[in-house]
Order: structure tokens, then sequence, then C-alpha cells
């Protein structure tokens, strides 16, 4: 089971990265106006989002205790970040506040992932 549970962990990591990423290629876009939501965005997030569920379900079959508010305020953050990329994903240009939004949702994802124990 820790295995399985170590590879999701390392999917989880791949999924941020490929958000956090996308937005940090569209940084010299988002001064010029013209960022947008490259599918990595998107699939990144959806690979966040499914890897969480799983590693959550995995934990608890293991008897693990779960911080349930700490998942929960990360599953609204991404749930945010979800929202605002699938429904910005096919438009040639992003405003600067929701894609700048992106990634400071991103970035406040990773700190309590790491920071909150």
């Amino acid at each position: 089971m820790d295995v399985l549970i170590h590879l999701f962990v390392g999917l989880h990591i791949i999924g941020i990265a490929a958000l956090l990423g996308g937005f940090l290629t569209q940084m010299k876009a988002m001064g010029q106006g013209t960022a947008r939501f490259v599918p990595g965005m998107l699939h990144g997030a959806l690979t966040m989002l499914v890897t969480g569920v799983a590693l959550v379900g995995l934990n608890q079959a293991q008897g693990a205790q779960i911080n349930t508010i700490k998942i929960g305020i990360k599953l609204a953050l991404l749930i945010v970040i979800l929202g605002l990329v699938y429904v910005k994903r096919d438009e040639e240009r992003i405003d600067k506040a929701q894609f700048g939004l992106v990634g400071a949702l991103t970035a406040t994802n990773i700190f309590i992932a790491v920071l909150w124990t």
C-alpha cells in the first residue's frame, strides 16, 4: 500500500508542476497582456484532483488520520483554479487579474500542503 501511496504522491507533484509550470511560462505574456491558459495547466489541475482524492482514500484505507479542514481548503482552492482554467481555456487572452489569481491560488495550495502540519 505504501508503494501505491508514494506513486500517487509522485503523480500529484507532477500535476502541480504542470499547473505551476504552465503559469510560469506565461508570465512574460501576462505582462504584455497576451497570456492564455495552456492545456497543460488544465491537465495538471485535473491530475491534482484525481490523485488528491486517491491519496485521501488510500490514507483512510490505511487508518491514517486525515486533516479534513486542510484537505477541504485545498480542494476548494483547486476547484476555483479548475473552474477558471476550464472556462477560459479557449480564450486567446486572459485578463491579468484572473491569470494572476490562478498563480496565486496555486502557490497558496502548495504552501498549505507544505507548511500546514
